[in-house]
């Protein structure tokens, strides 16, 4: 759904619950982050989200995988170390149960891959398929890592490469070619954020959010406003899955791409004669995405190393300024 919609169908909830009534609501719809977090003692707060989505690829096993690591993301962008997991589905009655089985296989051993349990879930009958999870993770109440907490000078770290839309639509169209990046964009969804986090932890990082339907330009921006500061893009730094920049040249566009172009609007400012097929990998909605972290620049180098030889990859892609809550892509 997209940022403008959401927000006008949320203002039941905010009218209904002020945040003043619930103190031990460290962060909930007013925060407008990755999870909300519950402390629930002067040591422990409990990190809870949720994500689902119709298939992103044709196996069923890989599915219910991206759709798991996806979901569990939102502890990490927080954080925090998940716990917890209940699965969610719908199927059509029509669909072989084995092939939910593998959904469910799937999701199960990223689950445990992260060290977590799926302990249940509820499933229903619907016309398209549909998995994902609810997850609890914990931490100590001042570990929490939110969109605003950027500052003047710290380095922006993204921790994998961008333009999983676009290649999964350039599969989906059955595009020439595209097998190479369909394949890269399939393994990066499949990477889990939990070391990436750890990690962002040990070094001190001011905010930290992770990229997904909002793409790069909406996450960016919700930084900057959380924030009130601006964030500066460097274009030309930003990581692309291969064969993301030919696709999106093609044409290979997802409609959230644009939606996410109309409705952050002004909020983005981008340089004269930056690439159009550029542009459309920087609002391009990204499954099971990078961290996107703002770190102290003299921890930056050593968190980007550390990241990197963990994980495969961790860029620098720009910093943050003092002005206007915005997103400046130079």
């Amino acid at each position: 759904m997209g940022l403008g919609t959401l927000a006008q169908v949320l203002r039941p909830i905010h009218d209904t619950f002020n945040p003043a009534d619930y103190p031990d609501l460290m962060v909930g719809l007013d925060g407008a982050d990755d999870a909300a977090v519950y402390r629930i003692a002067p040591d422990l707060a409990l990190i809870q989200t949720l994500d689902f989505f119709p298939p992103v690829v044709d196996d069923p096993y890989t599915y219910g995988a991206i759709a798991a690591a996806n979901a569990l993301s939102d502890v990490y962008a927080m954080g925090g170390e998940v716990r917890l997991a209940l699965n969610i589905a719908a199927w059509p009655d029509d669909l072989d149960p084995a092939m939910l089985s593998e959904v469910f296989r799937g999701g199960a051993e990223k689950v445990r891959e992260a060290g977590a349990v799926i302990a249940g879930g509820h499933t229903v009958f619907d016309k398209e398929p549909k998995y994902g999870l609810s997850v609890t993770g914990v931490i100590h109440p001042d570990a929490v890592i939110q969109k605003s907490g950027a500052q003047p000078g710290d380095l922006l770290l993204l921790t994998k490469a961008l333009g999983t839309g676009i290649l999964l639509t350039a599969a989906q169209q059955q595009r020439d070619g595209y097998e190479a990046g369909y394949e890269a964009a399939v393994a990066s969804m499949l990477q889990l954020s939990r070391h990436p986090s750890h990690l962002a932890r040990a070094h001190g990082v001011h905010a930290m959010t992770d990229i997904t339907g909002y793409a790069l330009m909406g996450h960016a921006a919700e930084v900057a406003t959380r924030s009130d500061v601006t964030v500066v893009i460097e274009a030309a730094r930003v990581p692309l899955l291969p064969d993301a920049l030919h696709f999106a040249a093609a044409g290979a566009v997802t409609g959230g791409s644009s939606r996410n172009r109309e409705q952050l609007g002004d909020r983005i400012r981008l340089v004269d004669g930056l690439d159009d097929a550029l542009v459309h990998v920087l609002y391009d909605p990204q499954t099971s995405g990078p961290l996107f972290i703002a770190v102290p620049p003299d921890n930056a180098e050593a968190l980007r190393s550390a990241i990197e030889a963990e994980a495969g990859g961790c860029w620098i892609v720009g910093h943050i300024e003092a002005g206007a809550p915005v997103v400046d892509v130079r």
